[in-house]
């Protein structure tokens, strides 16, 4: 499963390498003024925070298999 989350991180910031290393006169004006540096800076956190949302939701299912398991060799 580690894994797949590492194919998946690197995956990704090799997409964001290719699309930010576009330039462009917009870009450019973004650049210069710092606001592209925001617009990074807020699309990664919600891409962390989706990523950690998805690991700690796959523990608790993993979790509740388990117990499911558990109960299930008990009868």
């Amino acid at each position: 499963m580690k894994r797949a989350y590492a194919t998946l991180f690197f995956s990704l910031v090799y997409a964001a390498n290719l699309v930010l290393g576009q330039t462009s006169a917009n870009q450019d004006f973004m650049r210069s003024t710092g606001k592209i540096y925001v617009v990074v800076a807020v699309i990664l956190a919600i891409f962390l925070a989706i990523v950690i949302f998805l690991i700690l939701l796959d523990r608790r299912l993993t979790k509740l298999e388990n117990q499911i398991k558990q109960h299930g060799s008990h009868n």
